[in-house]
């Protein structure tokens, strides 16, 4: 099964494109609990909590890696968490020339098993092609980011387009011969959306950080997104929703759904 298709069956089984983005800022956790034992505690809940309602899960490596060497024993641990067919994405925005590449697809695809990684695409093609061989795996390749400052580059123009839609074309031709491919287009960009969804074509999965705290709306992301494969991300909306508990963080994913479908 394709990569593209194995995003839409992950949607179709959770009769929605949310995603579930795990990031536990040590600054909202328990201060009289062991700060990784909390933020693993936390995963866990809203895995457990949002199970069959979340297409995909995105656990945020930097959230780890400050732990040191536990912490990354801690993205086995969320990872073995996520069942199929919702896809594992270790958000880990990588970028480096091929050699260096090929070690960190070892390191997301080969040790932690995740389904697919977030990568930036600007060393190009051989900082990209390392990950792709990997079968039934996947990469995001950051084009369109949620941040504010990202208009400070990505909006700069590049043969009488913005880069980021210089990026998207270029995405898109790769795509054609590597169906491992997907882009990153924030939420809080909707009209940006739009133009990367048409510059991709509708067979190129799109994950959409931003939505909630952002201030990104879903409905809008779906309006501007089409048809094609898409995730819809939200962390802090859900992993912070109400008390904490587990019932907050499900009522958080269906709103969520809910506002995806309208």
């Amino acid at each position: 099964m394709s990569f593209p298709e194995r995003v839409r069956e992950a949607v179709r089984a959770a009769r929605g494109p949310v995603c579930v983005g795990l990031d536990p800022d040590p600054g909202r956790l328990p201060p009289t609990e062991d700060p990784l034992v909390a933020s693993l505690a936390l995963c866990h809940r809203a895995v457990r909590a949002t199970r069959g309602l979340a297409a995909a899960y995105k656990p945020n490596s930097a959230f780890f890696e400050a732990h040191g060497g536990p912490g990354f024993d801690g993205l086995s641990h969320v990872r073995a968490d996520i069942r199929a067919p919702a896809v594992s994405i270790l958000d880990a925005k990588r970028g480096d020339i091929g050699s260096t590449a090929r070690m960190y697809a070892k390191w997301a695809f080969g040790r932690l098993d995740y389904d697919a990684i977030t990568l930036h695409p600007l060393l190009g093609w051989d900082s990209i092609e390392p990950f792709l061989e990997w079968p039934d795996k996947g990469v995001f390749l950051l084009v369109r980011t949620s941040n504010p400052g990202a208009k400070d580059f990505q909006d700069l123009e590049v043969n009488g387009q913005p880069l980021y839609l210089a990026i998207a074309e270029r995405v898109a031709a790769w795509a054609e011969e590597h169906d491992g491919i997907g882009a990153v287009c924030g939420a809080t960009w909707p009209e940006e959306l739009a133009k990367v969804r048409r510059a991709l074509g509708d067979d190129v999965p799109i994950l959409v950080p931003g939505v909630g705290a952002q201030g990104g709306s879903a409905r809008e992301v779906v309006r501007a997104a089409g048809s094609g494969p898409l995730l819809i991300n939200s962390s802090r909306g859900i992993l912070y929703a109400g008390d904490g508990g587990e019932g907050a963080m499900r009522e958080a994913a269906e709103k969520l759904r809910s506002e995806c479908q309208d």
